[in-house]
């Protein structure tokens, strides 16, 4: 299994619209393009913003390239997360998740 892992802030007063718009729009559309097996988002208020982490779960490095394309590190923002994100991170970083 494969983990992508994103950060991404708002604007506190934009925060409650983009979980709602993970939620609502973005999730189910990467869930029914790509063959992911998880999407979690953690949310983090921090003193001038709000952090969001998203951690996408695949079952192979060939479903993730299926997701993001050859450059798979770079981050896949859909145009109406840049609507409400006031920053994000360029790329994602992936792991090989292991079983101990």
């Amino acid at each position: 299994m494969i983990e992508r892992i994103w950060y991404g802030w708002t604007e506190p007063g934009d925060a409650d619209a983009y979980e709602a718009l993970l939620a609502d729009e973005i999730a189910p559309r990467f869930r029914a393009e790509s063959d992911i097996t998880g999407f979690r988002v953690g949310r983090r208020d921090r003193d001038d913003d709000v952090e969001f982490v998203t951690t996408i779960t695949f079952p192979d490095w060939a479903a993730v390239e299926s997701f993001a394309g050859e450059q798979y590190a770079e981050a896949h923002v859909p145009d109406a997360a840049r609507e409400v994100l006031k920053d994000w991170e360029d790329t994602a970083r992936h792991y090989e998740v292991r079983e101990l």
